[in-house]
């Protein structure tokens, strides 16, 4: 299933840049993030709370962030398993300024799901995605103002 957006956040291309870079910040923003460990860098083990629907787990997984080109463009691969299903996901984050002070971050992957997450439907878990994902992108915003402020 292809996932995309497009998302305009007030904040320099650099300074969102930074934040999707930063574990501690990661961890905060990504929403049902229980946990988001460095294993090595650019690599993470992330624990997480989702739900589709009417099904609600706890998924472990994996978070790879490759071909980093600063402060531009990167993938991100993110493989999880939970009692719900398993999920995979590679896709291609890029920045561009939008303005002063304003950062253009287009999404464009695929994911794919399995057991029962599949089950609950694809239109479901593709609005579920969307709807993290836009989640994800507010609060980076709220943690990019809040870092202005001091």
């Amino acid at each position: 299933m292809e996932i995309t957006g497009e998302f305009k956040i007030k904040g320099s291309r650099q300074e969102i840049w930074d934040l999707l870079n930063d574990p501690d910040e990661l961890a905060k923003a990504i929403p049902g993030a229980d946990r988001l460990i460095e294993e090595a860098p650019d690599r993470y083990r992330a624990e997480m709370s989702v739900g589709v629907g009417m099904i609600r787990g706890k998924f472990g997984g994996s978070v790879t962030v490759e071909d980093k080109l600063e402060p531009e463009s990167y993938r991100m691969t993110v493989d999880g398993k939970g009692g719900a299903g398993w999920m995979k996901g590679d896709g291609k984050i890029e920045l561009a300024e939008a303005g002063e002070e304003a950062t253009l971050i287009s999404v464009a992957g695929d994911a794919s799901v399995g057991g029962l997450l599949a089950r609950v439907g694809q239109r479901m878990v593709r609005n579920v995605a969307n709807s993290l994902m836009k989640q994800f992108f507010q609060n980076i915003e709220k943690q990019a103002a809040a870092r202005r402020r001091g």
